[in-house]
């Protein structure tokens, strides 16, 4: 699964320009489905018979896109303006190598140096407005013949393994879920499954309000990516969740109260097969669960996260033997919510 999951961090997808990413995982899995087909937005759907009919139907999904940004304005002197798209930290960008436009030309986030800056503005943190990207362009004109306004731009980030047992790559969140359904849908099932690769995650659960409607489950398995912050000068209280302790459960954030009566013996489950898990122990942030489990006809939800460090920025931190459990438990889910 890690050479996959390298594959698919590779691929660049924000919110909206998923197509990429889309079709590699539809090659993918092409020859182990029974049925396949993408929506108007976007969505792949994919539907594998299991050895046994499902009395209550499942759908497990993850996002496809990731954060990055769109090109908004070009100065004339040939600098790229951008517009956040998802939630990216500025702090986090200056310096940053990018991939810009449909050439995927390079380019360098930039700000004015620490010469020119007033000792007042050194306090102060950048904004995104304050940033701009540099292609080594002298002027609009220039930049134009490679990229234009409304085009993405993406993070050039690396997968490389470092440390123990440590993964650093762009868009983990939430390749690793897609990575995880990918490995599912080539192996055998027990239980038809429905499995969803949802679009425009990161502005708003835009994609899975059409995925839940559209499959309409009597489950949801959410596979997810969550922020790790055992990290200095945090407290252990305000860590979500630890690298180290497995998948991450959530039991309730921003837009979901998680269903008890399908996670506990589920976890009851995964305690007597030895899986490690953990509880992500605060409810701030959301994913899919938050639109497909009021979709339609309403449904149970179950979230499942990777706990990564640094989401949501060009160095996502995976503990490879977390993804190891939360895999374990995913296909423990699959399986045993057909009993239910």
């Amino acid at each position: 699964m890690k050479e996959l999951l390298k594959k698919l961090v590779m691929l660049d997808g924000i919110a909206g320009y998923e197509d990429d990413v889309r079709e590699f995982i539809e090659n993918e899995i092409k020859d182990h489905v029974d049925e396949m087909f993408t929506d108007p937005m976007g969505n792949l759907y994919a539907f594998k018979k299991g050895a046994k009919r499902r009395e209550k139907k499942l759908l497990v999904s993850a996002h496809m896109d990731e954060v990055g940004f769109l090109v908004h304005s070009i100065t004339e002197d040939g600098m790229l303006k951008l517009s956040q798209v998802g939630g990216v930290d500025p702090r986090v960008l200056v310096g940053r190598r990018m991939k810009c436009g449909p050439q995927k030309v390079n380019g360098i986030i930039s700000i004015k140096a620490i010469h020119l800056t007033t000792p007042e503005e050194r306090k102060v943190a950048p904004t995104l407005g304050s940033l701009y990207v540099d292609i080594g362009s002298s002027s609009k004109k220039q930049t134009e013949q490679y990229v234009r306004v409304g085009d993405p731009v993406y993070f050039d980030s690396d997968f490389i393994e470092f440390g123990d047992n440590r993964i650093k790559a762009k868009a983990i969140d939430d390749r690793l879920g897609c990575a995880m359904m990918i490995e599912i849908i080539k192996g055998e099932l027990e239980y038809d499954t429905w499995f969803g690769f949802s679009v425009q995650e990161e502005i708003g659960i835009r994609g899975a309000r059409v995925l839940g409607n559209r499959v309409n489950p009597d489950i949801s398995l959410v596979l997810e990516g969550s922020t790790a912050a055992d990290l200095p000068n945090v407290p252990v209280h305000s860590q979500a969740c630890a690298q180290g302790k497995g998948g991450v459960v959530s039991l309730i954030d921003g837009r979901t109260v998680y269903d008890r009566e399908i996670r506990e013996p589920i976890l009851k489950k995964a305690d007597a097969e030895g899986i490690k898990w953990q509880y992500k122990t605060t409810s701030t942030g959301a994913n899919d669960n938050g639109a497909i489990h009021i979709a339609k006809d309403g449904c149970m939800a179950f979230s499942l996260s990777a706990p990564l460090r640094y989401i949501h920025s060009a160095a996502n931190v995976l503990y490879w033997p977390d993804a190891e459990e939360m895999f374990k438990l995913a296909k423990l889910f699959i399986k045993e919510s057909g009993a239910l």
